[in-house]
Parts: C-alpha cells; structure tokens; sequence
C-alpha cells in the first residue's frame, strides 16, 4: 500500500520531504504566512498500518520556541476524537523523531488536540441556542471568515462587563477546548454559580481571535503574518482587523474584567501572567489578582502558582500586548492565562498529557474564581 503524508485540511500543516518507507518519512514544518515563526504541525499519515513508522521533523530545532521540544510528546488520533500521547516522541537538538506502529490504515497526528473551524461552528451555532446567550459578528478578517463574538447575560444597570478572548495564537487549540468547558458551564441553567454571576455580570467572549490563522495551521499569525497579541497598541484593518474589531467593541461596552487565554509552548503548567507593569497598576488591583489566581488554585488542581513569567517592572509593560493593553485602557484587571503544550508536570497524564478534556474542566472551573472575587472587581 502507498504511504501517504497530506495535511489539506482545516488547521493542516506539513510539508513531506520523503515517504518512500515507513522507517524513513522525512518532514518539514511550514512557516506562517509571510513569517519566520513555526512550530504548529498537524497532517494524516496513510498505508502504514502495522508497520513501525519513523517520523523524522527535521526543521524541528530551528522552530519558534526549540524549547518547547524537550519532554515534549506528539498526539495522535484514529477517530479525531481520543487524542494520545506518543511515548516515543525524541529531540536531539535539531529534529523531532515521532516513532509509531499505527493500528489502523488512517492516523492524525499533531502538536496538540486540534481544534477545526467546524467544531467552532458548533460551538457558536450551540450557544445561540440558549436564551442567555446573543451571537454577533464583529466583522470579517483578511481571508473573509466572521470573526464571532458571544454576549451572554441580559443587560441591566450596575452589571459588571467582563471579556473573554481565545486562540489569538491560532496553533495554541487548548485556549479554545478552554472555551468550550467555559461556555458549556456558563450556559448550564442548573449551574447556581453560573446563575449567581449572570445575574450580576454581561459577558463577551471571542472563542476564536484568529480564525485565518487557524485554517491555514499557523502557530502563531494572521494571514498577513502578524502576531496579533503584539497589535493591541495601534491596530488596523489592513493589518490586524480581529484586534481593531474587537477593541471596538470593547470600548463600546466597557470592561471591568478581562481574561486572555493562551497555551505556552515550553512551561509544563498553568498559570497566570498578570498586568502589574503596566503605568496605572495599583494594590487594588494587586490584590484582585493575587486572589483571583488563589481562588482558581482552590478550584481546580491543575491550576498553580509557583511557576510562571516574571512579573514586569512597575511602568515596564509592553502596551501592545492584550493583557496589559486592556488593563492600562480600561483601568481594570486583565491577565492571561497559559496552558502546556505538554503535561502538567504537577499532575501527569501518562496517556494523554495535557489535554481538551483538561482545558474543559480548567475553563469550567474559572466561574468558582470569577465569584470568589467578585467583590473585588
């Protein structure tokens, strides 16, 4: 039977070299549009059933974040649904070798769980669904694709405003599995705390900021190449549409609290970066974060505060990313939260490491935080 390498599909991303044998499959990784970042792969392997395959990235040490390769493992799915871990999964400084003899003819293998544009049309189509929840599109990207936005919560006077985004980074999937377990419990009628805060709070939740670079299985840009969590200082709609869309918006409602939510290529954690450099940052504000990040330690184990970036300097800030632009705009509290790529080095996964069932649940359980510090904000 044939091998075959393809990936022209929603999110696919490899560039085969050679698949003559099974012991020998040779591959590249495909820059972003116009840009030297790459590290996102996702592509079908064929004819291989039974037979040990040796998958060799060999670009793989001069990706955007080489790091982010050390104790990595690969995932691999026959029914795009159960994603695993692929044990043997090796850096030697410079390519990645995935080794697998597959159970079946047809097997996806990728840097993470994807998360296709279809599933995202499921997504929305499920939240308009309920009564709570209002679906808008705050216009269209480079590529012609909605960008949606969700409103969930009637609006009323002295209701708070808090703001949700996802996926700026199109190859970090896990911020919109996040999404989803954030969604499905936030529109859960039987869910008391999800009533508790719709009663009390409006929400606009973007699941997918970037949907051009999601289709076309860039790790990190647009489709004009541009890092959009690097626009929020001066965007454009040549440019950065997704980003000047969106703060529009945003200054049309207000917000009192925001949350940007990402994955990290080499930290095996979740934690939270938060805005303490930006020039308006105060101890009210110091306090909210430090609870809200205890408060989500309480609520789920994944969560953790040891491990993390280094808090900027007071004044210090780099004001064109979202996190700190929102804050330093809006007055308010904005973080970003970051996932593995990996595992959580704290709660291993032998079989799947971290995964979409885990960034479920952690987006889930962010309500129990946002209510325990809800007098704060």
């Amino acid at each position: 039977m044939t091998i075959t390498v393809s990936s022209d599909f929603c999110g696919g991303n490899i560039i085969c070299k050679k698949a003559d044998k099974a012991s020998n499959i040779r591959l590249n990784i495909r820059k972003d549009e116009a840009s030297d970042f790459y590290q996102w792969f996702y592509f079908r392997l064929t004819g291989t059933k039974g037979q040990a395959c040796r998958m060799v990235i060999e670009n793989a040490g001069d990706a955007a974040y080489p790091k982010g390769w050390d104790g990595y493992q690969a995932v691999i799915s026959y029914d795009l649904h159960d994603w695993q871990r692929v044990a043997s999964t090796k850096y030697d400084g410079k390519a990645l070798t995935i080794e697998l003899t597959p159970e079946h003819d047809s097997v996806y293998v990728a840097y993470f769980a994807p998360y296709t544009l279809q599933r995202h049309a499921e997504l929305i189509a499920g939240a308009q669904m309920n009564s709570a929840a209002r679906v808008s599109v705050l216009g269209q990207t480079l590529d012609g694709r909605d960008l949606d936005l969700i409103t969930i919560g009637e609006p009323g006077e002295g209701k708070k405003q808090f703001w949700f985004t996802a996926r700026q980074h199109p190859g970090e999937t896990m911020a919109e599995w996040w999404m989803e377990g954030f969604l499905n419990r936030l529109l859960d009628p039987a869910d008391p705390v999800a009533k508790w805060l719709l009663e009390r709070v409006v929400f606009h939740v973007v699941p997918n900021m970037n949907p051009d670079g999601s289709t076309r299985g860039h790790l990190r840009t647009n489709a004009a190449g541009v890092n959009l969590n690097r626009e929020w200082a001066e965007p454009s709609m040549k440019k950065s549409p997704e980003v000047f869309l969106t703060l529009q918006r945003m200054d049309e409602t207000g917000i009192d609290f925001a949350l940007d939510v990402h994955g990290d290529e080499a930290l095996p954690y979740n934690f939270i970066a938060g805005c303490e450099g930006v020039p308006n940052f105060t101890d009210g504000l110091r306090t909210l974060i430090t609870r809200f990040k205890d408060e989500y330690v309480a609520a789920n184990a994944d969560f953790q505060t040891k491990y993390g970036y280094p808090e900027n300097k007071p004044g210090n800030a780099n004001l064109s990313i979202c996190g700190n632009a929102i804050s330093h705009r809006f007055d308010c509290a904005s973080m970003t939260l970051e996932m593995p790529f990996k595992d959580n080095a704290d709660r291993p996964d032998a079989a799947h490491g971290w995964s979409p069932a885990r960034s479920k649940r952690l987006g889930a359980d962010v309500l129990d935080a946002l209510v325990g510090v809800f007098e704060l904000i």
